[in-house]
């Protein structure tokens, strides 16, 4: 009998990656610029997990 999957999340690399970016932006003067940053590099990190969660199972 298989073994039930235990999926992976990449859902708090975009948070993580808005927060930061946001931060970021802050203290550089440009907040949207950060933030939209933030949550294209989490995004990213996101869409990676989620293929390597794939291809593992």
């Amino acid at each position: 009998m298989k073994e039930p999957r235990n999926p992976v999340s990449g859902g708090f690399a975009v948070g993580l990656g808005a927060l930061v970016g946001g931060l970021w932006g802050v203290s550089h003067g440009q907040a949207i610029l950060g933030l939209a940053g933030g949550i294209a590099a989490g995004a990213a990190i996101a869409v990676l997990v989620w293929l390597v969660d794939r291809a593992r199972g």
